[in-house]
């Protein structure tokens, strides 16, 4: 009997009430896809962003469940790092690109 009386209270709504309701609707669907896909539009009109620290990570590699594997990019120099054990260790810097590797 109580979902009777609900159902002609809904049936009962104005016509502003369901604009109203579906106004609210298209609002609240709107800012989802607009949260979404409006920070990417908005990356677009800013342009590209300057990193002038110069220092970024290019790659990093799970060992397990503490390691870390990394290659760091340092003013156009890669370093390896492995972090997360008892202590953090510069494995070495790697080669820059068209030098050969000397050692063999």
């Amino acid at each position: 009997m109580a979902l009777l009386n609900r159902l002609t209270e809904c049936a009962r709504m104005g016509f502003y009430d369901i604009i109203t309701t579906v106004a609210a609707l298209v609002a609240v669907l709107a800012m989802i896809l607009l949260s979404r896909s409006g920070w990417q539009v908005l990356a677009r009109l800013r342009g590209p962003v300057r990193n002038n620290a110069g220092l970024a990570l290019d790659g990093s590699l799970a060992l397990d469940a503490r390691r870390r594997l990394s290659v760091i990019s340092c003013h156009g120099r890669k370093v390896l790092l492995l972090t997360g054990g008892p202590s953090d260790v510069v494995v070495g810097w790697l080669p820059e690109p068209g030098t050969e590797d000397q050692s063999s």
